[in-house]
């Protein structure tokens, strides 16, 4: 092997810590050609999970028969540098709320951005992977975090995932009623939040596109009456007119004029602004 590209391994090994991942498209911006690409699996410098995707493994290790995805969440974000996010339940299930929720097994990671890699679907994640773009609100970044779930793998750089705050994750949860989310468990998640911050829901609910996420919020925040709801006018926010339907054989919340099931539309306890 030339010098040059003996320097270009090294600095390549050098950006991409064991058991971490990287597509051609980065490799090639790396200065990697698909040519000298073959020859470090060749070696076993790199080995290809899918096609165009490669992982450097740790010493002793072969191709894994599973990726774990908060790995792949931190390859993509701080190597790759894709735009993208941990969002809803997984992103409120991370930072404490929710524990009865499952991170691993069946339940679904998801994850949000406008240039999502289309090679992650191919992968052989440890858990199911759900993708949404960043539509909901008008200002895509708004309300994005850094938490301290960190992949299982030691380190040579304090990297976090990039993820929803609550404020933000609990909006996008929202959108995801009834089809993709149970009322029941986002009921069980609101009471954990206790904590939210006012002015980051002020600006997230003004951002949000949507009435139907709107509406249910308060619909959701009018229930559990937390300290934070006195500081929130829904007059404040642009929550539209007429009616909307939502849930089959459901009732319409006499305040937000949204069908959801029967539990959620009862209000004789007064609540908030």
């Amino acid at each position: 092997m030339s010098a040059h590209k003996e320097g270009k391994l090294k600095s390549t090994l050098k950006a991409v810590p064991p058991g971490f991942l990287v597509d051609s498209g980065w490799l090639q911006r790396y200065g990697v050609s698909r040519f000298l690409a073959r020859k470090y699996v060749d070696h076993g410098w790199l080995v290809r999970v899918t096609r165009g995707v490669f992982l450097r493994p740790a010493p002793g290790t072969g191709k894994p028969d599973t990726v774990d995805w908060k790995t792949c969440l931190l390859s993509i974000q701080h190597i790759m540098k894709y735009q993208v996010h941990l969002g809803g339940m997984t992103a409120l299930a991370l930072q404490g709320h929710g524990h009865y929720l499952p991170l691993g097994g069946n339940a679904p990671v998801w994850v949000y951005g406008e240039t999502i890699p289309s090679w992650m679907r191919r992968l052989p994640l440890n858990a199911p992977l759900v993708t949404r773009t960043t539509l909901l609100f008008s200002d895509p970044a708004l309300g994005l975090t850094k938490g301290n779930a960190k992949a299982e793998s030691t380190l040579p750089w304090n990297w976090q995932l990039r993820m929803s705050s609550p404020e933000r994750a609990v909006l996008e949860v929202m959108d995801e009623l009834p089809d993709h989310e149970s009322f029941h468990n986002l009921d069980m998640v609101f009471e954990s939040l206790t904590t939210l911050r006012p002015r980051t829901l002020s600006a997230l609910l003004h951002s949000c596109r949507k009435i139907k996420v709107k509406r249910l919020f308060f619909v959701f925040a009018d229930r559990h009456n937390h300290p934070w709801r006195k500081r929130l006018d829904p007059q404040d926010y642009h929550l539209g007119s007429g009616d909307r339907a939502l849930v089959k054989g459901g009732r319409i919340h006499p305040r937000y004029r949204i069908v959801v099931p029967e539990a959620f539309a009862i209000t004789e306890t007064a609540h908030g602004a």
